[in-house]
């Protein structure tokens, strides 16, 4: 195992960290959401800008980012959802994300990140649902 983190690992602690610096200063954190968005390409561009329409439309959490992808955060501040693109980490699919704040909680077990490739309906529908669960 590495002692040292990877080039993308280095530079999401970077985007995390002046994240917070802009979020104290009073940036426009929904503004930095969409920035991030528009940075990204192909698949990657499409399934965040589809996630952020459904995040937006049917929940009441705010944009933002977070480690320098979306994320959508809770009235603390808190990030419920993210979305973290394939090339990020040099990986095949996308990555949809709940965090602790999600109230997600099935007995025992339950999922808290999904592979994605593509968003189909019955994806989007599944998804609302997720969303609208984890804003409780």
């Amino acid at each position: 195992m590495s002692d040292t983190f990877s080039k993308e690992e280095k530079a999401a602690m970077r985007a995390a960290a002046a994240e917070a610096k802009a979020a104290k200063a009073g940036a426009d954190l929904e503004a930095a959401c969409l920035a991030a968005i528009a940075e990204l390409s192909g698949t990657d561009k499409e399934l965040a800008e589809t996630f952020h329409q459904l995040v937006t439309t049917h929940t009441s959490l705010a944009a933002k980012t977070w480690y320098g992808m979306p994320a959508y955060a809770n009235n603390d501040g808190k990030v419920v959802t993210f979305f973290q693109s394939a090339a990020k980490f040099k990986v095949r699919y996308a990555t949809i994300g709940f965090q602790p704040d999600a109230k997600l909680d099935e007995g025992t077990f339950w999922p808290t990140s999904f592979a994605v490739t593509q968003l189909t309906a019955a994806d989007q529908k599944q998804l609302v649902e997720l969303l609208k669960r984890a804003v409780g």
